[in-house]
């Protein structure tokens, strides 16, 4: 008993450890250079566990993810104002709608192994300031480079990206097949933390949880 305690008390003491350096020590070690003026707006959304990225509609954003409006999501709509991005695990993302329908299974996938989905959804106006929500001011280039990134993170077949059939909260939004596999270590936050470095920000170097990821990037002078 007493070298199992040993053995929890310093598994306990290495997650704690990665956790604090993770959020202490930034990714990428500088912040990367500005390669014109910071024109375009982006927001990052979290609740306790999940985090995701809300990218203003424009013509341009439009034109770059068709298969969403394709898909029956309107894009289009008058009061669509931003198209927001997560990546999760399947079973987790699908099978919890909302808390009062959590499972057992899908939070065993999530914290051993799963397959990962794109949630996408279609909201209007994003109230700012929120303790909940952090918007950042990017240049051109870097707003390229997360579009890039998002994309990339679908997975695709001849057609385009893999629409999951019928999987979807509301008329609203959809899910999609995804690139990568969902664990404990590598989930919606490292994933919407690898956003903001494409997008020229640093975070912490490993951020698992939401309030891991506020931290560190309070720490490098972001107004959240």
């Amino acid at each position: 008993m007493r070298k199992f305690l040993r053995c929890l008390a310093t598994l306990v003491f290495a997650v704690l450890l990665a956790a604090a350096l993770g959020t202490l020590v930034p990714r990428p070690l500088w912040r990367a250079a500005i390669a014109g003026e910071a024109t375009r707006h982006i927001l990052v959304l979290k609740n306790a566990i999940h985090t995701d990225i809300a990218i203003p509609i424009d013509d341009g954003v439009r034109g770059r993810f068709a298969f969403l409006a394709d898909a029956g999501l309107p894009t289009d709509a008058p009061d669509a104002r931003y198209i927001v991005f997560g990546w999760g695990g399947r079973a987790f993302y699908l099978e919890t709608p909302t808390w009062s329908q959590l499972k057992a299974v899908p939070v065993l996938k999530a914290l051993t192994l799963d397959v990962s989905v794109m949630h996408v959804d279609i909201t209007g106006a994003i109230k700012e300031p929120h303790r909940d929500v952090a918007g950042f001011d990017i240049d051109e280039a870097h707003f390229a480079a997360l579009l890039d990134y998002i994309a990339a993170s679908f997975q695709r077949g001849p057609a385009g990206p893999l629409a999951i059939e019928d999987a979807g909260y509301s008329t609203y939004d959809r899910f999609y097949e995804a690139n990568g596999h969902f664990n404990a270590l590598v989930g919606c936050n490292t994933w919407t933390a690898g956003g903001l470095r494409a997008a020229g920000l640093r975070t912490g170097w490993w951020n698992p949880l939401p309030v891991s990821l506020w931290w560190s990037m309070r720490l490098y002078d972001y107004t959240i």
